[in-house]
């Protein structure tokens, strides 16, 4: 009978009958293979009677399928087997092929045997191939599956060229300085970590109806009680590309003419019109922080640090995909004017965070902001990020970065980091869990550094203790190192960086163990002083030498701090020119992509004499509304006598105003009168 009639006797389809070991493993030869006889011999014997038709079609579909499962199965037990053969084994005698030819084709006529092996043979060899995937290519040392995701990642970026991890960021002292985290972006992690997960987002539960879906962002989230969001027209665009990468935002020609529309709003000095402005433009950038300056000045904190967080939003929104706020290889250039907003925004939230309780956070937007352009530091953060740091009790980061920096960046000039790394080891000799010699060797190093900064900083000792209301020693006011003239003497420069670190950190002062190291430091340099010790005159030098003038961006960073006692010591031609909030101090080698158009001349002003006189205060007023060049110089000179006639009228007004002296009513000898006199 042939195979054919024998497998439809069976009832199997072609495909599912079983696989002969022989043809699979040793049927390479033809002397192999089996005779016909055989053949027929192992079908005969496979045949099932004809009663055995009356079972079920699915028992023998199932065993059918099995056979047919096992199949690869019995593959990679016979690749198993030959490759445990050694290489002698390798050609067997036909009749031992024989042999093993019957012995599969005896295998194969007991399915259920052969099932059960498998099932056995699974479970070895998936063992074994777990064993093999935990085994690394490099060495033969076990990974795990997070491993192989970091090599995964790691291969990634060196592909692109990109790396997530910080990178030489024009020095390799900068990494740990400029590296940022996206959690410690968010405020909430550092409440949680204050108060309890609990107790900041309390039993609020998302609503699942109606909920909209939003774009995920890391620094700020958008909130219901905004307007909707919607392109204001701002864009960021890659500019050079290499190891450090250059980005810049962009405006669109809608975003310039609502620009110019917030300019004129601006210099109409009415902060309604700058409302009436974002009742249209709802995310327009310079609208949101200005606005924000004028609510703060009302009390409104709130509202405040709502329109700065819609702003960072907004930005956020459009940033490039190849800009990172952790990685510190993105770069903005804050001579151009679509960039400064993005600085500005930082650093009033940052702002708003600390004085909020939440230093930490703060630091990271200071570390943001300084890696934006840590060389040319454009809002001046290495004069706040000490104070952040402190705040934080991250000593060892800020140890770190005064190491790292003194060498390109003279750290150790700059009042606020020589003071406060004196403090830094100061609160780390005090930790308890410190092994005590190296507690001692930390005290040692604040006391030289606190004396070396008061020996090169004298100036700092006695506003410093005014602040916290500390009475000084009589022999410490009576000395001519810490008195007067060391105020009086220091150059301009000096004074308001002096200023600025004394009223930003006066408060970290006020301890009262801090004060009693002081108090130590203070008598060791008077002693130092009067034996005449050769670094006192050194300093002395320096001080004349340096110091003469304070660049721009510090200028910038004083009035944005609006710290009272560094703003009352600013130079002359800063606070006499207008100082507007959305752009302080713009650098004078300003990169500008569009101009302002150049407004028409009107000859009748419909402003009321009230609204020109009160214009007339600004320094840059002038009743001709914007000359041209082609003017008449005759023009040009009748509007400058006329505004110097304004100030003259000005003086005059404030002299009368000071003149006046307001009579007294004559007082009456009997103060009891009787209520009834004046009826």
């Amino acid at each position: 009978m042939s195979t054919r009639a024998l497998r439809r006797l069976r009832g199997k389809q072609r495909g599912q009958e079983a696989l002969d070991l022989g043809e699979l493993t040793l049927g390479d030869s033809p002397d192999e293979q089996p005779a016909a006889g055989e053949e027929e011999q192992l079908d005969t014997a496979n045949v099932s009677p004809p009663a055995d038709r009356k079972t079920s079609r699915k028992a023998k579909k199932n065993k059918a399928q099995k056979n047919f499962s096992n199949i690869y199965e019995l593959i990679c037990d016979a690749d198993n087997e030959a490759e445990k053969i050694s290489p002698d084994e390798e050609k067997p005698d036909g009749n031992q092929s024989k042999d093993t030819e019957k012995n599969d084709n005896r295998d194969v006529e007991k399915p259920e045997e052969a099932n059960s092996q498998s099932l056995s043979g699974d479970r070895v060899k998936k063992k074994k191939k777990k064993k093999k995937t935990k085994v690394a290519a490099d060495g033969g040392q076990e990974a795990g599956p997070n491993d192989d995701i970091d090599l995964l990642l790691q291969n990634l970026e060196q592909s692109n060229g990109l790396s997530l991890q910080n990178e030489d960021c024009g020095g390799t002292e900068r990494r740990s300085v400029l590296h940022v985290e996206h959690r410690n972006l968010n405020p909430e992690t550092e409440l949680k970590r204050y108060f309890g997960a609990r107790a900041v987002q309390g039993d609020q539960r998302p609503r699942q109806r109606n909920r909209q879906f939003h774009r995920s962002t890391w620094m700020t989230g958008p909130k219901d009680s905004w307007p909707r969001f919607s392109r204001p027209g701002i864009s960021m665009t890659l500019l050079q590309s290499q190891d450090i990468q250059y980005f810049s935002f962009e405006h669109s020609r809608d975003y310039q003419q609502v620009q110019f529309k917030f300019l004129d709003a601006v210099e109409s000095m009415d902060p309604n019109n700058i409302v009436s402005l974002l009742q249209l433009n709802p995310y327009h950038i310079d609208s949101l922080l200005q606005l924000s300056d004028v609510c703060r000045i009302q009390e409104d904190q709130e509202m405040a640090r709502d329109l700065i967080e819609r702003a960072m939003y907004s930005f956020e929104c459009a940033f490039h995909p190849l800009f990172s706020l952790t990685s510190g290889t993105s770069r903005l250039d804050y001579l151009r004017p679509e960039n400064r907003a993005f600085y500005l925004a930082l650093y009033k939230h940052m702002m708003f965070l600390e004085k909020r309780g939440c230093p930490r956070t703060a630091l990271e937007y200071c570390k943001l902001i300084l890696s934006l352009d840590p060389d040319s530091d454009p809002l001046c953060m290495l004069l706040l990020i000490d104070f952040l740091t402190l705040r934080s009790r991250e000593y060892h980061s800020l140890l770190q970065l005064y190491q790292d920096w003194e060498v390109h960046r003279n750290l150790s000039q700059l009042p606020n980091f020589a003071f406060s790394t004196a403090l830094c080891h100061f609160h780390l000799s005090q930790q308890e869990d410190l092994d005590p010699e190296e507690g001692v060797k930390q005290r040692h190093r604040a006391d030289v550094m606190l004396q070396d900064a008061l020996i090169m900083f004298p100036g700092v000792l006695m506003p410093l203790l005014d602040l916290c209301t500390v009475q000084p020693d009589a022999t410490v006011t009576s000395h001519a190192f810490f008195g007067p003239k060391s105020q009086i003497g220091q150059p301009p420069a000096l004074a308001e960086l002096t200023a600025l670190y004394v009223g930003r950190t006066c408060s970290l002062w006020r301890e009262a163990a801090v004060m009693l190291w002081l108090e130590e430091s203070v008598k060791e340099v008077l002693r130092r002083v009067d034996a005449k010790d050769p670094l006192v005159e050194d300093c002395q030098n320096k001080r004349k030498q340096r110091y003469q003038s304070a660049p721009r961006n510090i200028h910038r960073h004083v009035l944005l701090s609006e710290i009272k006692e560094a703003t009352s010591s600013l130079p002359l031609e800063v606070t006499s020119q207008p100082v507007m909030g959305f752009d302080p101090l713009p650098p004078l080698d300003s990169v500008m992509s569009y101009t302002r158009p150049e407004r028409q001349h009107v000859g009748a002003s419909n402003e009321s004499t009230l609204s020109l006189f009160f214009r007339s205060l600004l320094p840059n007023f002038n009743l001709q509304g914007g000359l041209r060049q082609e003017d008449d110089m005759e023009v040009a000179r009748a509007g400058q006598e006329l505004n110097q006639e304004v100030d003259r009228l000005m003086v005059a007004m404030r002299e009368m105003l000071a003149n006046i002296r307001f009579q007294e009513p004559p007082r009456e000898d009997n103060p009891y009168r009787d209520e009834e006199e004046w009826d």
